[in-house]
């Protein structure tokens, strides 16, 4: 079998791959990217950082004060903390590029908004 017949057929057609990291392709509906806190919502349950198997969430004091910091370098994007919270203020991001050789740049805290004080 002669290899020409097959050159030609594909030599005027798009490559199928993408020019990664210049194109990108769109996550798909559901992705599993880096989980983002609605602080607002937040009622400080602790349930996300309990129910988390891999203890990548961190709970830093309780109730609504409570602040968190999630270890991306050790979740594993299962989605637990998202179904364990009460009140829906845990979501994913379509993010998913974190590639770092520093741990801590892929530690990420969710602090409480600073309330304005009445004068």
């Amino acid at each position: 079998m002669s290899l020409e017949p097959e050159l030609l057929k594909h030599a005027f057609k798009k490559p199928f791959t993408l020019l990664y990291p210049f194109e990108k392709r769109e996550t798909p509906k559901g992705f599993r990217g880096r989980i983002q806190y609605d602080m607002a919502k937040c009622t400080g349950c602790g349930l996300c950082a309990r129910d988390c198997p891999s203890g990548a969430i961190e709970m830093i004091g309780r109730g609504r004060t409570a602040e968190f910091k999630v270890h991306l370098y050790m979740c594993t994007f299962c989605g637990q903390c998202v179904d364990s919270c009460p009140v829906g203020a845990i979501s994913f991001t379509n993010e998913y590029e974190y590639a770092s050789t520093d741990k801590s740049k892929l530690i990420f805290e969710f602090k409480r908004p600073v309330e304005m004080k009445k004068p």
